[in-house]
């Protein structure tokens, strides 16, 4: 099966290409990238007016499958990805039971074959069941294709077991994403402490309780060398201690998610649990804050953290729903809107931090669409004005604060292992 792309403005921040030129896929592979290609192939899709990108990989999202499945599922979280110009995302390991054990990474992997329509590179828990309290088969684990450990939704509170754990990470070429929040200091918060939580008569998260895991976890790595990724950043001290963890030499890299620079804790409009989520909204402070790391690399990539839950369970109020708002249909949009019409990024930079990034974070040859390369690729119209309404989303999740939000840049098409696996104009194929 061949496939060719003409007309599109490819932009592949691996090789600092941007211009207008034609793509030639054959099977899994790009196999030629130029202007004028002949239009000899099985399929022909002009993407005149369309940017033409490497897929986009998430380093974060929460599928619920196994235990949570009326949440979400592999199948419906892959295609909510997919519309998101997503084409390789990493499930975090927080299901029940938790993603534990070699066996339950294969699970993971056997289960994604069957159902879904991007890449699904599981990540393992640190601890066995999550509990803090003894390591989980981090070896097995690796040998059974995670790519990574995390103990993602809580900490490791026991510093001396998760130094055991950056060790044994370190010796199998696993990443550590971290989940920096110190139990001991959220004392039932619900939104980011201040004005915003005294106004709403709620309890707050200082952002003590981020910080001080975070700098706890960046001496972890310093100390064992491993490859710390830290999830979701969201204070001001943060990127401080990211930027002298960099200096350091310490081999650590970070995320934010879209939510954490497109919205302040100040735009929470009432006891509204879309609104809800951990870390939560922090202030104007922060998130200039978030935003200029971005801009100076300080912050290396932007991951969803994609966390659907039931309507039933976000009609509750603040104190009393869950954590957590979907992410993987409104990430590019929000960015795009945000950072490059705000002037933050570029648009190769965008993607740059949403695909090629993640996947050397990743260790994984992807986020490259030259010749001889993966066909894992994302068309988006850069122009398209759009209102966010998440009765469209293919998640099963509709918990996002930004519905009715007008946003710039749509996804129009995704494209993974060489063959189209969303159309924006007819939908999902496969």
């Amino acid at each position: 099966m061949s496939l060719l792309i003409k007309n599109g403005r490819v932009i592949n921040p691996a090789t600092d290409t941007d211009g207008i030129m034609d793509l030639l896929i054959e099977g899994t592979k790009v196999v030629k990238a130029a202007k004028n290609i002949p239009e000899e192939a099985d399929q022909v899709i002009d993407a005149k007016g369309l940017c033409v990108a490497p897929g986009f990989i998430d380093l974060h999202v929460h599928l619920r499958e196994p235990g949570f499945e009326y949440k979400e599922t592999i199948k419906t979280g892959s295609r909510a990805a997919a519309r998101g110009g997503y084409t390789s995302i990493c499930p975090m390991p927080n299901t029940k039971p938790a993603i534990d054990s070699a066996d339950m990474v294969k699970f993971i992997i056997n289960k994604a074959k069957e159902d879904a329509i991007v890449h699904v590179l599981p990540v393992g828990a640190v601890t066995k069941g999550q509990q803090g309290q003894e390591l989980a088969d981090i070896a097995g684990m690796a040998e059974a294709g995670a790519v990574a450990i995390s103990e993602d939704g809580k900490s490791v509170m026991n510093a001396s077991l998760y130094r055991d754990a950056m060790k044994l990470a370190e010796e199998h070429s696993l990443l550590v994403m971290a989940h920096c929040e110190d139990i001991n200091l959220v004392n039932g918060g619900c939104v980011n402490a201040g004005p915003a939580a005294e106004q709403l008569g709620v309890k707050g998260i200082s952002n003590s309780v981020e910080d001080v895991i975070t700098a706890r976890d960046i001496l972890l790595a310093k100390e064992t060398k491993a490859s710390l990724h830290l999830c979701h950043c969201s204070t001001k001290d943060s990127v401080s201690f990211i930027r002298w963890g960099k200096e350091e030499g310490v081999k650590v890299t970070a995320e934010v998610c879209p939510h954490h620079f497109s919205m302040t804790c100040d735009e929470i409009p009432g006891n509204d649990a879309n609104y809800k989520m951990n870390p939560p909204l922090r202030a104007k402070a922060d998130v200039e804050a978030l935003k200029a790391g971005l801009h100076d690399g300080v912050i290396d990539c932007i991951s969803t953290d994609h966390a659907p839950h039931s309507a039933e369970e976000k009609k509750k109020t603040l104190e009393s729903a869950p954590f957590g708002i979907v992410g993987s249909e409104t990430a590019f949009s929000l960015s795009y809107t945000n950072l490059v019409k705000g002037g933050v990024l570029t648009l190769p930079e965008l993607i740059e931090r949403m695909s090629t990034v993640p996947a050397k974070i990743l260790g994984i040859n992807k986020g490259d669409i030259s010749e001889g390369k993966t066909a894992d690729l994302v068309l988006f119209d850069p122009e398209a004005e759009y209102v966010i309404d998440a009765s469209e989303f293919a998640s099963k999740g509709k918990n996002t604060p930004f519905g009715g939000r007008k946003v710039q840049g749509r996804v129009c098409m995704t494209i993974v292992d060489g063959r189209v696996v969303f159309d924006a104009s007819i939908g999902f194929i496969g």
